[in-house]
């Protein structure tokens, strides 16, 4: 499972990136945080995605982190429901 955290200034570009990471099944778990389980080729072809066609259009002020995380060591608090999967909140 990895968790997708951003902050892009790009009005496009944010919009760009965000609806990229959901077309390639990503679940948005808050406003700039993508939650994806799925196998490793899975991501490591979405990392590469993000270096081959993002990572050169970022400003200085921007960021982008993959957390690759274990859902067997992760604990979930609060109480909204964002769908009907378990949900990560680090």
């Amino acid at each position: 499972m990895i968790i997708i955290c951003y902050d892009i200034s790009d009005n496009d570009l944010r919009t760009s990136f965000s609806k990229m990471l959901a077309r390639n099944g990503a679940v948005r778990i808050q406003y700039s945080v993508f939650e994806a389980n799925n196998t490793r080729p899975w991501i490591e072809k979405l990392k590469k995605n993000i270096e081959d066609n993002y990572a050169s259009l970022f400003e200085a002020s921007d960021s982008v982190i993959v957390f690759e995380t274990n859902t067997n060591k992760s604990m979930k608090y609060g109480r909204e429901i964002h769908r009907d999967k378990e949900i990560v909140y680090l």
